[in-house]
Parts: C-alpha cells; structure tokens; sequence
C-alpha cells in the first residue's frame, strides 16, 4: 500500500520520547507503531457496510 500521506499529531514530549526509545529497544519504529495501531484500530471499530 502506497504511503502517501501524513497525520500530524500533537503530544507531550516526555510520552513522545519514551515511546520511540521503547520503539528502538523492540527494534521497530514509532510510525511502524502508529501504522500498526491505526489499521488494528479501523479493523475493530469499522461498521459493516
């Protein structure tokens, strides 16, 4: 699937930083993450249509 767009967020920077640096120890990234998060997220909540 084709990236070809952006979602910014705004949140406190302390919560930030710790999330990408959990990220880097589990070897993955912070979009990675957030990706993943978003396409469980719409999988779960989604109405059938």
């Amino acid at each position: 699937m084709k990236k070809d767009s952006q979602l910014i967020i705004r949140i406190n920077g302390e919560e930030r930083d710790a999330f990408v640096v959990l990220c880097e120890e589990m070897d993955t990234s912070a979009a990675r993450e957030v990706r993943r998060f978003i396409r469980q997220f719409v999988k779960e909540n989604a109405q059938p249509q």
